[in-house]
């Protein structure tokens, strides 16, 4: 990843900042040194995580509460990187996931799913790569998901948007990275945050080896991004599932599927 010359001016820019992996982040680049603008829907933790960075790091620190699955959240975010300090490094983080199968679910729900899955990935990747490329330095890393490269999780539409978020992070990043700017999807298994539990989704039954913790999928992902990769694949075990996904069968990725959030019946159409 191409910086500025200044190690001191350094400055991130993370969504879903408050917790799991975007907290992970937050906490090692403001101890690498970096000034952070944190990104998330509740204010009050938005408060609480700054005022620890700022003492514990000594670093600047800007909040900016807002719902990125509405256009007004992705506006107030777009103006920040437009007007405010350079941001040298995007984290797209903030995401969800239903606790219900597709056909189960609502237009509503889906189409808020894809907004901020995809959409503000979309306009935030756009309005940092403007300033980044004129620049001809800069990055950007759009947390993405194993589950988007095959379809494991039966009637969930958050795969289909993770594969959406791995291939554009590819694309983008081949176009950015002549004017020495690099895109990066980061493609994490299952990691210990408050993801499911919000979403609702019962994980009690995943075998323990399964599971990461958000600090080492940061670290890997940063080694990545300085060795110049576009798809970031946390840990050996997962590298494995993901060769699987993509070169298996068909027909035995979907004997073998599940859905955490539990199958429809024939009568629950």
């Amino acid at each position: 990843m191409t910086l500025d010359p200044t190690t001191a001016e350094r400055r991130a820019l993370v969504t879903g900042a408050t917790a799991g992996i975007g907290a992970a982040f937050t906490r090692r680049l403001a101890a690498d040194g970096w000034h952070l603008v944190l990104v998330a829907r509740d204010a009050a933790r938005l408060t609480e995580l700054a005022t620890e960075l700022r003492s514990t790091y000594g670093r600047e620190v800007e909040t900016i509460p807002a719902d990125l699955s509405t256009d007004d959240g992705c506006a107030t975010v777009e103006q920040r990187i437009a007007d405010g300090s350079p941001v040298h490094l995007l984290v797209n983080n903030a995401g969800i996931s239903l606790n219900k199968p597709f056909l189960r679910s609502t237009a509503e729900d889906e189409a808020r799913l894809l907004r901020l899955n995809v959409h503000a990935v979309m306009r935030l990747t756009l309005a940092a790569l403007r300033p980044m490329t004129e620049r001809r330095n800069g990055a950007v890393i759009n947390v993405s998901s194993v589950a988007g490269f095959g379809t494991a999780m039966p009637g969930s539409t958050y795969s289909a948007s993770k594969a959406w978020v791995t291939n554009f992070s590819e694309s983008v990043g081949q176009s950015a990275r002549p004017f020495g700017v690099q895109v990066m999807a980061l493609c994490p298994g299952y990691t210990r945050t408050e993801f499911h539990q919000r979403a609702g989704i019962n994980m009690s039954k995943t075998p323990e080896w399964l599971w990461l913790r958000a600090e080492d999928v940061v670290d890997e992902a940063l080694r990545d991004l300085r060795k110049g990769k576009m798809v970031s694949i946390p840990a050996w075990k997962y590298k494995v599932v993901v060769a699987g996904m993509r070169h298996a069968p068909r027909r035995l990725l979907q004997a073998v599927a599940r859905d955490t959030r539990g199958r429809i019946g024939r009568d629950e159409h």
